[in-house]
Order: C-alpha cells, then sequence, then structure tokens
C-alpha cells in the first residue's frame, strides 16, 4: 500500500461515564503504579467527568470536560485517540462500558503528543486492553521513556508519566487500516515536535464527514524557552507550516486534544441539548483553529516570548 501500512485486524453493568475516577476504586488500583495520579493539582482543571456521546457515525467521545479521548467504532474492534492522564483511566474505560463496548476490544490506541496530559493513562489503556499504541517516529521515543525531549519548549515544566513499552512510530501520511476504517497520520510539530494529528471518514447513511482529531496547536513554554529567540527560528517556521497544513485539512468535524482549545467545550454543552442541527460540523473548524493559534504565536513573538 502506497504511503501506508496494512494493519487490518480481527478480534476474536458498568460504572457510569459521569463517575469521576477514584470513587470504587480497589485497592489494587490504589497501589498501581500506572493509575499513580501525575501532577494532580493541576490537571484537576482538565478532569470533570463528562457523559460518552455518539458523535457522528461511528465516533464517539469518552474522556472529560478538558481533555479529549475520543473511540471510533469499527467491524475489527475499537481504535482510541489519547489516553488523558493516569488518574483518568477508569473514567475512560467507564465511559467506554457505559456506551456498550468493552476495554479488551480496543486494538488501537493512537497517540497526538508525548505530554502527560494526553500520553499519561496510554501505558494502563495499553495494558487492560492489549492494543498497540502508535504515535508518531519522534514521539514514540518519549511515550517509551515517559520522559519529555530536552528540546521541548515545556522541557522544564514537563511531569514523567508511566512509559510504553512497545509503540508503533508512523510517518506522516501512512494510514492505519482496521474494520472498514482508514485512520491516516498527520503530522502536526508545533506545541512538540513529534505531535501527531488523525483523520478518517466517517458516514450515516449516505453523509459522510470528515473528521480530525488535532494535536494541540498551543506555542505554550517554560519561561526559560523563548519563541522569539532566534535560535529557534527552526521550530518558529515548522510551527508555520503546520498551521498551514492544518488550515487546509478536509475538516468537518473537529476534535482538538483540549476541548476549549477549538470551542469543543460549547459543541459539547450544545450536543447534550440537542444533536439536530449537530453543532459539531463546522467545515470552518480547522480553519479556525489553526487562526485562532497562528495570533497567539504571533503575540508571543511580538511580546519577546
Amino acid at each position: 500500500m502506497r504511503n501506508g501500512i496494512g494493519l487490518a485486524v480481527g478480534i476474536a453493568g458498568a460504572l457510569l461515564g459521569s463517575m469521576a475516577w477514584g470513587q470504587g476504586t480497589t485497592q489494587d488500583d490504589a497501589n498501581d503504579p500506572l493509575l499513580a495520579p501525575v501532577s494532580a493539582d493541576f490537571a484537576k482543571q482538565w478532569l470533570t467527568p463528562q457523559t460518552p456521546i455518539k458523535v457522528f457515525g461511528r465516533t464517539y467521545l469518552v474522556g472529560y470536560d478538558g481533555l479529549t479521548v475520543a473511540l471510533i467504532k469499527t467491524d475489527d474492534g475499537l481504535v482510541l485517540i489519547d489516553g488523558a492522564v493516569p488518574q483518568a483511566v477508569r473514567g475512560i474505560e467507564a465511559n467506554i462500558r457505559t456506551l456498550g463496548f468493552d476495554i479488551k476490544d480496543v486494538k488501537y490506541i493512537l497517540s497526538t503528543e508525548p505530554h502527560y496530559d494526553h500520553a499519561g493513562g496510554i501505558a494502563a489503556l495499553q495494558r487492560d486492553s492489549g492494543a498497540r499504541v502508535v504515535s508518531s517516529i519522534p514521539a514514540a521515543a518519549e511515550l517509551r521513556t515517559g520522559k519529555g525531549s530536552a528540546s521541548d519548549p515545556q522541557a522544564s515544566w514537563l511531569s514523567t508519566y508511566p512509559g510504553v513499552p512497545k509503540v508503533l512510530g508512523l510517518r506522516d501520511g501512512m494510514t492505519i487500516r482496521i474494520g472498514g476504517m482508514t485512520i491516516r497520520a498527520v503530522a502536526t510539530p508545533s506545541h512538540t515536535a513529534g505531535s501527531m494529528s488523525w483523520t478518517w471518514k466517517d458516514c450515516e447513511g449516505d453523509v459522510c464527514k470528515n473528521i480530525v482529531f488535532g494535536s494541540s496547536l498551543s506555542p505554550t513554554a517554560a519561561p526559560d524557552w523563548k519563541y522569539s529567540d532566534r535560535k529557534h527560528a527552526p521550530w518558529v517556521a515548522t510551527f508555520r507550516a503546520t498551521l498551514t497544513k492544518v488550515r487546509k485539512l478536509p475538516c468537518d468535524i473537529l476534535f482538538s486534544a483540549h476541548p476549549m482549545q477549538s470551542g469543543g467545550d460549547e459543541k459539547y454543552a450544545a450536543f447534550t441539548k440537542s444533536s439536530d442541527p449537530n453543532p459539531y460540523i463546522d467545515p470552518a473548524s480547522c480553519s479556525a483553529y489553526a487562526d485562532r493559534f497562528e495570533k497567539a504565536l504571533n503575540e508571543k513573538i511580538a511580546k519577546g516570548d
């Protein structure tokens, strides 16, 4: 297969999705190193539980109000995108059960970036499901160790998290094919050098939509790393190229790694009131997402940050 890999896989009373992690947890969970909270005080801002929803076709959301985790149902199993923080894992698994699925039916876990807030829970989710973990090639090395790169703009801020021993790294444009679904890897280096977005087409009857799970585009950096520094000009140039790429993606529905960065929090609230018309369907969403963070990048550089 040109620019892709054949990865078709055959698959041989739950907790409510709104239950917060920690309620009813077992002693084994409390002693489980893969579930030990990471940056608990800071991360709790993202962890208001949400009821899982079917957004469109066979695409679902199973995460939290501040951390997007998507689920795709295929004829040969489930695909999970991102894993939030370790303390979110039991909530994610509960949301999957609430939808009538089983964590053991997850065949792939796709990663958008190797930071703890999106990858911290992947090790536990991989163990519980037996799924194959997939990321960009640059991110794979960080995911294996649970440690950020020294060149990362947030390096001095980053928390470590449970590493994932086996990670498959894909190049830009490669695809995963499973159960009638084709999911394409879109390299989007920006927030991290290894950021990867994921795109697929989903349908309801004869109506099909292009769906994008976009990696974070936020130009966040620790005080010791400045986008305005001339030595970081190559990083900025790559960031700008990514913004142009995202702006041009076929994109009817956008999920961003942090929902509030793309209006996902407002869309979720509207969806739970009425799904007709579907508030997630917005062909301008990827363009608006890129525009927002191009402005943020320009402002950061203008301020000397």
